[in-house]
């Protein structure tokens, strides 16, 4: 048994959290959280520790340090308040109010896994304080989170129960699709195009959506879409799609934008098909779950029916309102844990809608987009989060003469919300950014609406009534990029989801829409916030598949060791065989280098500062190239130095930051880096090598949890390009080394 204390720091300063956590005096920091400029931090201290703190404070008055400075000065000057903690304290949903007393309503309570089982512990006790615990739930490293229906005064009530507690949140709610519904083709154009299908093969990769349910019965998707790949999280509610949403993504997920395809004469060959998974209830809302566990739920119904298949996970449900601002919800780190193969070592690539903005804030277009965040959980750090664009600025219908497209061709989608009221020490999301369609502005300006002629053909959930309907938004983006995503994987089977996650966003471009909209002089305020809108651009197929005469691109699949007996350990040098004489004998030529590095980490979510020992990510992942000057001596030391120098507030530039156009301050966030170098032939011929080094997480931090040493998988794709179309770079290599990826 013990008790709880709350510290609180003087306004504008940040508490050590690192002292106010020994592990082996049984003192455990639970919970911190900042408002209004406040930083406070709930500690449980055990009965026989009281004088602990005590201690500590009567040392600062009384010791100093040999140079001088008093003991504990770091900690002991950083509080303004102690006192003992009560049930607010724990209280986490920093963007909410804390609940009245008496208000019931449903809770997700995270529980520290030590010393003994919390769960059973509260399962027992329920009863007892008149509380509902729910089935489901969440493991992560040190927190167990469940759902538990109450009142703040029903969960305060039991020492015993605030002796488990770590957090409190809000239980999230995922809202009912709105879907804006239109016209419908005509059914002859259907049954002209079912003469052109061909089905895909048994082995083709699927793109599984976790949505409202398909219609398999319409005729366009039953091609790729075989009945027992239909699922349900609940057999109460089916597996046919009730509300349109999911039918509407399962077309674009298998053919992208139908208008593309109609009216022609070629063949249509699949080489996806489709899988789903019913995550709401054909009435109403799903009362509050762990959604976190119904999305494990759901992926684990797919793979156990086809447990050989590549699929690509696809989720466009999302929390509207938003308030994590970039923080690890229960939802996201879940997502997380299931792509890092947390609890499996089956590693899962995500794909999840960025979430829309505001219906009501977009006649401030793009500023709307800058001030709507990305919904939960699109903060995923595993997972490709995917926002929209728009090329479609064409209003052909006579019966809107005078009205104007909202956004310009190549911009920003009105309905792509973004990350730039994130703190930097988050994500940059979106990951990608695909067609979304656009609005159109009344002649008068007053009215913005969606029109047919600026979204995007899909199938329709009532096919025998009509069989097409139009979408768009950040859901349409996300089923495009999950078709994209799943071609990938058809042309390249043995490729890894950190690889495909890589290619997809090795191959995107930033439109010159884009550049002007939001980095028109591409300072580093500038990029910032075209990589928060737009993420890497928009990928290409093309590009991700094909390395053309004067474009070469080289793949790395690999694995290293960050860790051993907590210090750094492994460091990789790959090198790479650049056709050196060519480059050479090119001189003074531009060329670029294109690198990016795609990695899963494991989430530790408990909401404690996460800096430090405290840090969300298991490990992080770091690429840098030699420059000509160096030795390769030299640049395995200055790789190591970055590896030990990097923290949370502060990243080691490399020795020619200014010839990448992000540098390692931009693009070292997350877990997927991307970034280009620039510069003459000549000097790229004198690089030649590329480091990938660890840098620390709690996987070294938090060697009791027992993952201190394992290995982390790598993705690394290289791509350089020469301007001119008469220079064979591609076949020197292919000359130097095998077959890079087998076909």
């Amino acid at each position: 048994m013990g008790f709880y204390l709350e510290f609180r720091s003087e306004p504008g300063f940040e508490l050590a959290f690192d002292s106010l956590d020994f592990r082996r005096s049984g003192i455990e920091l639970r919970t911190v959280r900042s408002v209004d400029e406040i930083t406070t931090a709930t500690v449980f201290v055990p009965d026989d520790k009281r004088a602990y703190f005590l201690r500590r404070i009567e040392r600062y008055l009384t010791a100093t340090t040999p140079k001088g400075v008093p003991r504990n000065k770091t900690l002991i000057e950083s509080i303004s308040e102690i006192r003992l903690a009560v049930l607010e304290s724990f209280w986490t949903d920093a963007l909410e109010p804390f609940p009245a007393p008496q208000t019931a309503l449903w809770w997700e309570v995270w529980l520290r896994r030590e010393p003994d089982d919390p769960v059973t512990q509260l399962t027992e006790l329920a009863p007892h304080l008149g509380l509902q615990v729910d089935d489901r739930r969440l493991e992560f490293p040190e927190r167990t989170v469940v759902l538990v229906f109450g009142t703040a005064e029903q969960l305060s009530a039991s020492s015993a129960l605030l002796d488990t507690l770590a957090e409190l949140r809000l239980a999230r709610k995922t809202p009912a699709p709105v879907m804006q519904l239109s016209g419908a083709e005509q059914q002859e154009l259907v049954a002209q195009l079912l003469t052109r299908i061909q089905p895909p093969p048994a082995t083709a990769p699927a793109v599984c959506l976790l949505d409202t349910g398909i219609t398999q019965g319409h005729p366009l998707l039953a091609p790729g879409l075989d009945i027992n790949d239909l699922h349900t999280c609940d057999p109460a509610w089916g597996v046919h799609d009730h509300h349109s949403h999911g039918t509407k993504m399962a077309g674009l997920a298998l053919y992208g934008d139908i208008a593309q395809i109609l009216g022609g004469q070629e063949p249509v060959l699949l080489r996806t098909r489709l899988e789903s998974v019913k995550l709401l209830p054909p009435s109403g809302d799903n009362p509050p779950e762990l959604y976190g566990a119904l999305t494990d739920e759901a992926v684990a119904r797919a793979e156990a029916q086809a447990p050989d298949r590549h699929r690509i996970g696809c989720l466009t449900l999302s929390v509207e309102t938003y308030r994590e601002r970039g923080q690890p919800s229960s939802w996201s780190a879940a997502i997380d844990a299931l792509s890092s193969g947390y609890r499996d070592d089956q590693r899962r690539l995500v794909l999840i809608a960025a979430g829309n903005t505001a219906l009501d804030s977009r006649d401030q277009y793009p500023a709307s987009n800058l001030t709507d965040s990305i919904h939960d959980p699109g903060q995923a750090w595993n997972a490709l989060t995917v926002g929209a664009h728009t090329e479609r600025a064409n209003i052909a219908d006579p019966a809107l003469e005078g009205w104007r497209p909202l956004a310009p061709a190549g911009g920003i989608s009105p309905s792509s919300s973004t990350s730039t009221t994130w703190l930097d020490s988050w994500p940059t999301k979106p990951d990608i950014v695909f067609e979304g369609g656009n609005m159109a502005r009344s002649p008068d300006t007053t009215v913005i609406d969606y029109t047919d002629g600026l979204q995007l053909l899909t199938t329709h959930y009532h096919p025998v009534t009509r069989p097409f309907i139009v979408t768009g938004d950040t859901s349409a983006a996300t089923a495009q990029a999950a078709r994209l995503a799943a071609l990938i994987y058809a042309d390249y089977p043995n490729l890894w989801p950190e690889t495909v996650r890589a290619l997809c966003v090795h191959s995107s471009e930033w439109t010159p829409t884009m550049w002007q909209q939001f980095a028109p002089t591409a300072t580093r305020k500038e990029l910032n916030t075209l990589l928060r809108c737009c993420g890497f651009g928009v990928p290409s197929l093309d590009a991700a598949l094909w390395s053309a005469g004067n474009t070469l691109t080289l793949l790395v699949q690999d694995e290293l060791q960050p860790f051993e007996g907590g210090t750094m350990k492994d460091m990789h040098v790959h090198s790479l065989p650049w056709p050196k004489d060519v480059l050479e004998s090119l001189g003074a030529t531009p060329v670029e280098l294109r690198v990016t590095l795609s990695y899963f980490v494991e989430p530790n979510p408990a909401r404690r500062g996460w800096v430090r020992k405290f840090r969300y990510m298991s490990h992080g992942l770091r690429f840098d190239v030699k420059t000509p000057e160096e030795s390769l001596d030299d640049f395995r030391k200055r790789l190591n130095r970055a590896a030990w120098a990097e923290e949370e507030t502060h990243t080691p530039t490399s020795s020619d930051a200014g010839g990448w156009r992000l540098g390692p301050t931009l693009r070292h966030r997350g877990s997927i880096h991307s970034d280009r170098w620039q510069g003459t032939a000549v000097q790229l011929a004198a690089r030649g090598f590329i480091g990938v080094y660890p840098v620390i997480g709690w996987w070294r931090e938090r060697p009791h949890l027992g993952r201190s040493e394992r290995k982390a998988r790598y993705a690394l794709v290289v791509t350089v390009k020469t301007p001119a179309t008469d220079i064979d770079i591609y076949t020197p290599v292919l000359n130097q080394v095998a077959v890079v990826i087998t076909r």
